[in-house]
């Protein structure tokens, strides 16, 4: 098995032994409204996350105007929208970045961004942005992962949709280009993602595989998905946002709202918590209740000089008396002196005469 090789990202390392890092992606649910997406960055970096996560794309950096079926959207949420009409909708303008990225340093929150194109790649190195994350659908858009690798940052690769050669073809061009490490995400690139589909048990096969931190960019309905992939290793946690899914906007049906998101962050620690170590012994926790486990005591008053019977020991709580497993070695026994019911049993008040 490959080693796994923990990465950093504005100071915050990322890795197996870390708590996850959770990412709240605002995607396009700022509904076109700047004062909606500031809005959004303080409510997501109310709830704790690690970092925020926005898009930078135009409708035609990303896509073609141009009227043809293989760019009109059949089933799911966007049915019947045009690749651009939607992109046209989602996108987050460039011109808001810098305010953006002002708002969350503000808030004490990292930002970074999915570019879609290269200038999309050199307007978040103008702003400093400390990391790249490329979307499940640019998986396969080797140079351009190579372009945003060669600033010299951690690269975060959604893997939706890529087969293993696809995956590592992806992880192996942001490396040889200068990426300063790679995070790759289990992703089903559904809107929303069934429970039957994430098959989350893909992420410790991923770990196994590609000696890289790997994580979840989760679409599927609240926050059992994600922490379930903590249980099974994720070290990064991927999660859309809306201040309400009533709102509306692109991505709504399946973010979630910020005391969800809150709840998100809360859990997925926990559960990294819960995780601990493999361990049989007894824990410091443990020692006020030991005193409680099941002993051997007197069950019935015995006379000095008379053999034990079974009717007169019994395996109770509290812990006080011989173990239970001595309850054969008991009986049969010569109480050494009076013995009172109730007493916790030892070998001193027996003898085998």
């Amino acid at each position: 098995m490959p080693e796994l090789t923990d990465i950093e990202i504005a100071g915050r390392k990322i890795g197996p032994g870390c708590p996850p890092f959770v990412i709240c992606e605002l995607s396009g649910n700022h509904n076109g409204d700047l004062d909606r997406a500031l809005a959004m960055i303080d409510a997501a970096a109310a709830t704790g996350c690690d970092a925020i996560k926005i898009q930078t794309y135009t409708a035609d950096t990303i896509t073609m105007d141009v009227d043809r079926p293989e760019f009109r959207i059949e089933g799911g949420l966007w049915d019947g929208r045009s690749l651009h009409e939607l992109y046209q909708e989602a996108q987050t303008p460039y011109e808001w970045h810098p305010a953006l990225f002002e708002r969350a340093r503000a808030r004490g929150v990292i930002l970074f961004s999915s570019p879609f194109d290269e200038s999309a790649v050199d307007l978040l190195a103008s702003l400093e942005a400390p990391a790249y994350k490329i979307a499940s659908f640019e998986a396969v858009d080797l140079p351009l992962i190579a372009y945003a690798a060669r600033h010299g940052k951690p690269l975060i690769i959604s893997t939706g949709m890529a087969n293993l050669a696809e995956i590592e073809a992806a992880r192996d061009a942001a490396l040889s280009a200068g990426a300063a490490g790679v995070v790759l995400l289990h992703c089903v690139s559904s809107y929303p993602a069934s429970f039957a589909d994430a098959n989350l048990r893909t992420i410790p096969d991923m770990a196994a595989r590609f000696g890289c931190p790997i994580g979840l960019s989760d679409h599927t309905p609240g926050t059992a998905a994600a922490v379930a992939a903590v249980a099974l290793g994720a070290c990064v946690i991927e999660k859309h946002f809306t201040l309400a899914r009533s709102d509306g906007g692109p991505d709504a049906a399946f973010s979630l709202e910020p005391d969800e998101f809150s709840a998100l962050v809360s859990d997925t620690r926990s559960a990294w918590e819960a995780l601990g170590a493999a361990q049989y012994d007894l824990l410091g926790s443990e020692r006020a209740n030991a005193q409680f486990r099941r002993s051997l005591y007197v069950a019935a008053d015995v006379k000095a000089g008379v053999r034990i019977t079974a009717a007169d020991v019994r395996s109770i709580r509290p812990g006080l008396g011989l173990r239970p497993e001595h309850r054969d070695a008991v009986v049969g026994r010569v109480a050494t002196r009076n013995l009172k019911r109730g007493e916790p049993l030892a070998w001193d008040m027996l003898s085998e005469a």
